[in-house]
């Protein structure tokens, strides 16, 4: 392979060896709903969940071959006071916001947007069949962000650096670092850790973790353990915190049919308080008020 497109395969891949693995705090089934017109989806990571998964939000698994089940969209909505990144794994998303950017969002791609202050944007299907995957992650911004200038990043598939380690296990990095090899994105309060992890039956994967960071796994194909607990499919581990924890090794079991395939999401956590109304997630309720008022008033974009 000499394409460009597999040049970030030739970077040596370091070794990882852990002393101290972390093990998991609890398994999360998520919660079937709709958004947006009527797409159906599972949310994994809700309200409840946002102080033990700081500075992560909220984490959407969407994934129907049935038409019905997605041909609706996000039409236009508003947000303000954290960041989205929607990675598609399959399937077509056009993008237009209030700032005049406009952007399609495709099989292996993220979108990494940051609110801000406020915009309001929709995000509707280019395609009427087939199968549409993907997922939706909310990653707080902290207090001194939360009115910054609106921004966003489209990140094609091929600008996600990607390694293939010795063993077989394949992973696409869309923030943090992976065995020496740097994300797509890199945000500094948060740090956010994203990666996609595909793991034939029988592998193993390390990943280094700060103790102090939160951290969870999402399974989306096979099942994985952790230690001797397994994460069946369609699962959420949420990962423990233990100091001097150095962080988390993978097994796919050799008795899985196929490769198993994981989002492993870590972060450090903002310790700010945290105040939620529908698209708009501030510090205070006043400041929430404000955001409803803002919209109402249409200077949100």
């Amino acid at each position: 392979m000499t394409t460009p497109r597999h040049a970030h395969h030739v970077h040596a891949v370091q070794r990882v060896a852990l002393a101290q693995p972390r093990g998991i705090d609890q398994i999360v089934a998520g919660v079937s709903t709709s958004d947006g017109d009527g797409v159906k989806l599972t949310r994994v990571l809700h309200q409840t969940l946002q102080q033990r998964l700081d500075p992560y939000l909220m984490l959407d698994a969407f994934g129907s071959d049935n038409p019905g089940d997605y041909i609706g969209g996000f039409p236009s909505h508003p947000h303000r006071g954290f960041e989205t990144v929607t990675y598609m794994i399959s399937g077509r998303m056009r993008h237009r916001d209030s700032e005049g950017h406009e952007g399609l969002l495709s099989n292996g791609g993220v979108q990494w947007m940051t609110a801000g202050r406020g915009l309001i944007h929709s995000e509707l299907p280019e395609q009427e069949e087939g199968l549409m995957e993907g997922f939706q992650l909310w990653l707080n911004l902290p207090a001194r962000d939360k009115l910054r200038d609106p921004w966003y990043r489209d990140i094609q598939s091929e600008e996600i650096p990607e390694f293939t380690t010795p063993a077989g296990v394949h992973v696409r990095l869309i923030a943090g670092e992976s065995h020496g090899i740097k994300g797509a994105m890199q945000r500094e309060h948060t740090e956010p850790l994203y990666l996609d992890i595909t793991m034939p039956p029988g592998t193993e994967f390390s990943q280094p973790l700060p103790d102090a960071h939160n951290a969870l796994l999402y399974v989306f194909r096979e099942s994985l353990y952790i230690g001797s607990s397994e994460i069946p499919t369609k699962r959420m581990a949420i990962l423990g915190n233990g100091a001097g924890t150095d962080g988390v090794v993978l097994h796919a079991p050799a008795s899985n049919h196929s490769p198993a395939r994981a989002l492993l999401i870590a972060g450090k956590p903002l310790h700010e308080p945290i105040a939620q109304y529908g698209p708009f997630v501030m510090n205070t309720r006043e400041q929430v008020m404000q955001a409803v008022q803002d919209f109402q008033n249409g200077k949100l974009g």
